[in-house]
């Protein structure tokens, strides 16, 4: 296995997606990049952009799956084997509507939490061994029935309100310094630092 540190941000590709809520992790990729001087590239192994480079002295991928969000698990799969990347050295970041907008948690590992993004990245990779940092998002509709499903989806992928962009760059941010963190220190130590936040 190698050393590589992987982090995931999930999103659908496409200018009409760009700033929606479920593109959360798509936006905090891109400014970590940004702030590391990486440059997002496409990917050779699979459907999907990268970034290259070291994050606080380690070598570290950012993958930005292109294959919409619920089957972003067809992009993490070959880059994972390609790579020899361990499942411990994976972060997944992604949006979470049972979360209040600007919550952050982070998990060492964990089911998908009706996460479409999540549900193809274990079912592709067979393990739910790997880390996810979730984005609050919510509160969205209260019923998430199949008779309110529809309404859900156009929550999710609707643009993010007057209020939330108002400090979407903060939580932006907030995000970002938990990605770096998580590069550099034990997960637990992660955990205790960014899930106390409000």
């Amino acid at each position: 296995m190698s050393d590589l540190r992987l982090i995931v941000g999930l999103g659908n590709p496409g200018t009409e997606y760009e700033y929606t809520r479920h593109n959360l992790g798509f936006l905090v990729l891109i400014q970590l990049a940004k702030q590391h001087h990486l440059k997002i590239t496409s990917s050779k192994l699979c459907k999907g952009m990268v970034a290259e480079g070291e994050i606080a002295s380690k070598a570290c991928c950012l993958l930005f799956p292109l294959t919409y969000m619920n089957n972003s698990g067809r992009a993490v799969k070959p880059f994972v084997q390609q790579n020899e990347v361990a499942f411990e050295n994976v972060l997944v970041v992604c949006d979470d509507l049972n979360l209040d907008f600007g919550q952050i948690r982070v998990r060492r590992r964990g089911s998908d939490g009706g996460h479409n993004g999540l549900s193809s990245i274990i079912e592709k990779l067979g393990s739910e061994s790997f880390a996810r940092l979730r984005l609050g998002i919510g509160p969205g509709p209260n019923d998430a029935s199949s008779a309110k499903q529809k309404d859900v989806v156009d929550f999710v992928l609707e643009e993010f309100s007057a209020d939330e962009k108002k400090v979407l760059d903060d939580f932006i941010q907030q995000a970002v310094d938990c990605c770096v963190a998580w590069v550099k220190d034990d997960i637990e130590k992660v955990m205790n630092q960014f899930n106390q936040r409000q």
